[in-house]
């Protein structure tokens, strides 16, 4: 399969008509926290190729404040961000807990979107600015791809429990949002106290074997989770026994997207480097 790449050019000419998908509006994974916490801790397991390629591309910005740039453009009113991106904050399966080919809709999604900007960072003959834009989505996507409801599912067709009412500690709410943001958020930390905590717990064996650059991995292990995630009843109210049961979920999650950010871009850069 050729993959094609981003250009500044083709994105303030291209075109693309967004067709019905699991998501109508826009769904940030993590939110904010917990993208820049996935940042975080990539920061701790780059190779020195890797440290030193991102540092020519963005400087002194940090792939925490990376990891937010995909989220923060949303509301630019270029065609590129209004319809194009839209679709690459997520996955739909059309099987369970496996990504094909043909899950790939015409608009694309997140997959296609990391291949689309790995290629671009690749690239000998893209620009910086292109190669910047690469790489801050390739940050944010493969958080996204760590949170269980951004794989979703095109059996359940809930827009990745977006249309999954929920109450959370007395605010209504949905399950998607509760996902992105309000188990992570119930926490009261920063994230860059939250980061702290989490990558000290990380293993020197749990690291080895979180590495995988394969987003395949990434997601048949978030759609395995997101089977878990919905709860039981029509009318949930969530509270502290969802919050007990889900945030060591969410916490590994976190932790592993960090990694997983790391072992990705080192196999870029070192790539690069041959």
């Amino acid at each position: 399969m050729k993959v094609k790449q981003f250009s500044l050019a083709a994105i303030s000419a291209v075109t693309l008509a967004c067709s019905a998908s699991f998501y109508s509006a826009p769904a940030n994974a993590w939110g904010k926290t917990g993208h820049r916490i996935t940042g975080k801790i990539a920061q701790a397991y780059l190779s020195v190729e890797a440290t030193a390629a991102i540092a020519e591309l963005l400087g002194p910005e940090s792939l925490a404040e990376a990891s937010t740039y995909a989220d923060e453009m949303r509301s630019n009113p270029s065609e590129f961000w209004q319809k194009t991106a839209n679709p690459f904050h997520y996955v739909t399966l059309s099987e369970p807990h496996h990504y094909h080919e043909h899950d790939k809709p015409a608009q694309g999604d997140a997959m296609s979107a990391l291949q689309d900007f790995t290629a671009t960072l690749q690239n000998p003959d893209a620009s910086k600015e292109e190669k910047q834009l690469a790489l801050r989505f390739i940050v944010h996507i493969i958080g996204d791809l760590h949170q269980p409801l951004h794989v979703g599912s095109a059996a359940l067709n809930d827009r990745g429990g977006n249309d999954v009412k929920v109450t959370f500690f007395g605010e209504p709410s949905n399950l998607h949002r509760v996902w992105d943001s309000g188990l992570v958020d119930h926490q009261q930390l920063s994230y860059t106290e939250f980061s702290h905590w989490l990558q000290r717990r990380i293993t020197p064996d749990q690291a080895q074997r979180w590495a995988t650059p394969d987003p395949y991995t990434w997601i048949h292990e978030s759609s395995q989770l997101r089977d878990d995630v919905y709860p039981q009843t029509d009318e949930p109210y969530l509270a502290w026994d969802y919050v007990y049961n889900y945030t060591p979920v969410m916490k590994q999650r976190l932790q592993q997207g960090g990694v997983r950010i790391a072992a990705y871009l080192n196999h870029v850069f070192a790539s690069n480097s041959n």
